[in-house]
């Protein structure tokens, strides 16, 4: 049985030797888990040519990972039941070290998607166990410090992601963005088993939900699916998506009240009764919605309209990082003293000033500015992970950890996944709108028109050329013109975020 709320815990805490090298093991899982979520975004071109597929099956690299991640994410807390945190995080760990190697030995798409699967199959129960063995070797009064080497590792891994998978898919090969998790993974295993050993979580025979599981797989892959395929096949003008939209809601409804009525359900859908798990987990999954809904966004934008290479758009990114690593373990400190609903509520306000002064931006913006506006969002990304992630857990007893970190990593990860494919279709929607406007007074007896295709003449242009040129023009203001108004979109939505921060009542620190 665990320990009651507030009693003694499972374990001694660490100190010393042991807990730095555990805190660097359980951080490079973490670090090599999340950045298998980004890595891959710029190699897809090189992955579909090699393979000989097209660049929209190449896609399929990152949903299905996507999907079986979303997949496995719930199921931490009824396998930690099972099988104990630490011998499940061992696991995990070698399995997704292996997948890796496998996805970088595959010699055509098919292969690659089986072994994806599996990796984020074994990928789901990682960074929430990471959470939950780094609490326990902690002492319970520097908890806000274990959250911090987390929040670090978590908030820097996304955005090496892009950076790292350009540069070795132009330098090396594309296999090389799997290869580079081997060694990674091969030093957490060995450090987490030797550091560790004999730090077990209790077990206990729990009967699995295989009805709440197939229709968990069932809703989730649906959506998945329809999000990656929406835009390609015009959203609802096809019948596919339509068919796709249908079978995630039925089967989300028959989930949760399947959950509800289960015994034993697979996803313990009795956390939302907790207001700080709540308030917490909405807060988390809608900010995080917001930033990589922008953070998708901003690449694409660089590379179809700016002139960048997909490492230079990786680079001026960046920045976000620097900040990021200096301040989370200061936070990480202050944790215990100050109340984290104000530090979330200071990284909802930056997020807010830095989409605002992104909203400034014109079609001549400099590489410097872009990149200060990331150097100044790692304040807020240092104030968002952590504090939040303490507010969902507080007051939790030590055996529901695991399935709430569970269950609000799956919410994240789900809200990345509508982010990344409702983002794009709202930035280009309103492309198509601004378009339309700018073109209504560019018609051939407009003076402005006549003008411009004179010029375009001038310098040996065809009169179709000039109008090419022309358009090619009014469509990269229009697009312009609406990633201004996703920045503006974002900033509303970080400030609405604030007063969600604060229906929650977390524990008073130090209580």
């Amino acid at each position: 049985m665990a320990p009651p709320p507030g009693g003694p815990p499972l374990h001694p805490p660490l100190s010393g030797t042991p807990l730095v090298l555990a805190t660097v093991a359980l951080s490079l899982a973490t670090f090599m888990n999340v950045l298998d979520t980004t890595i891959a975004n710029v190699s897809l071109t090189p992955i579909a040519g090699d393979l000989g597929v097209s660049p929209s099956q190449g896609t399929w690299v990152i949903t299905s990972f996507a999907v079986s991640n979303a997949v496995s994410v719930p199921l931490t807390g009824w396998l930690t039941q099972r099988l104990g945190a630490l011998r499940l995080f061992l696991i995990s760990t070698s399995l997704f070290t292996v997948a890796s190697l496998l996805c970088g030995l595959s010699r055509s798409l098919e292969m690659l998607l089986v072994f994806r699967i599996m990796q984020g199959l074994v990928s789901g129960p990682m960074i929430p166990l990471c959470q939950t063995l780094l609490l326990q070797a902690y002492p319970r009064e520097k908890a806000g410090m274990a959250l911090a080497f987390w929040a670090m590792t978590t908030t820097i891994a996304p955005v090496m992601g892009p950076i790292l998978g350009g540069w070795l898919t132009d330098n090396w090969s594309w296999p090389w963005i799997f290869y580079i998790n081997i060694p990674v993974g091969l030093a957490s295993v060995w450090l987490t088993a030797v550091v560790l050993r004999g730090r077990e979580t209790p077990t206990r025979l729990a009967s699995i939900d295989y009805v709440g599981l197939v229709l968990l797989v069932v809703w989730v892959g649906a959506t998945q699916i329809m999000l990656d395929r929406g835009k390609e096949l015009d959203w609802f003008n096809s019948g596919e998506i339509i068919v796709l939209a249908l079978v995630a809601g039925i089967g989300f409804v028959f989930f949760l009240i399947w959950e509800l009525t289960e015994a034993h359900p697979v996803v313990d859908l009795s956390l939302f009764r907790l207001r700080n798990f709540t308030a917490g987990s909405l807060a988390l999954s809608l900010g995080y919605a917001t930033f990589f809904g922008i953070l998708v966004l901003i690449p694409m934008w660089l590379q179809r309209f700016q002139g960048y290479t997909a490492t230079w758009a990786g680079l001026v990114t960046a920045p976000i990082g620097l900040l990021a690593l200096v301040l989370s373990p200061l936070i990480g400190r202050l944790l215990g003293r100050v109340d984290p609903r104000w530090f979330a509520t200071l990284s909802f306000c930056v997020f807010v000033v830095c989409m605002l002064w992104r909203a400034t931006f014109s079609p001549d913006v400099d590489a410097g500015t872009i990149a200060a506006t990331h150097l100044l969002q790692g304040v807020a990304m240092a104030a968002f992970f952590l504090p939040l992630t303490a507010i969902i857990l507080s007051g939790l007893e030590p055996q529901r950890i695991p399935a709430a970190s569970g269950l609000f990593n799956f919410m994240r990860l789900m809200a990345g996944a509508f982010a990344a494919s409702i983002w794009t279709t709202m930035w280009e929607n309103g492309a198509i709108r601004h378009h339309a406007v700018l073109t209504e007074a560019l018609t051939p007896a407009s003076a402005a028109t006549t003008q411009a295709v004179h010029g375009a003449q001038a310098l040996g242009l065809s009169p179709t050329q000039a109008y090419a040129q022309i358009n090619q023009t009014v469509t990269t203001q229009a697009y312009m013109l609406s990633i201004l108004d996703m920045f503006t979109l974002a900033a509303a939505l970080f400030a609405a975020l604030i007063a969600l921060v604060w229906l929650a009542r977390p524990s008073r620190p130090g209580k």
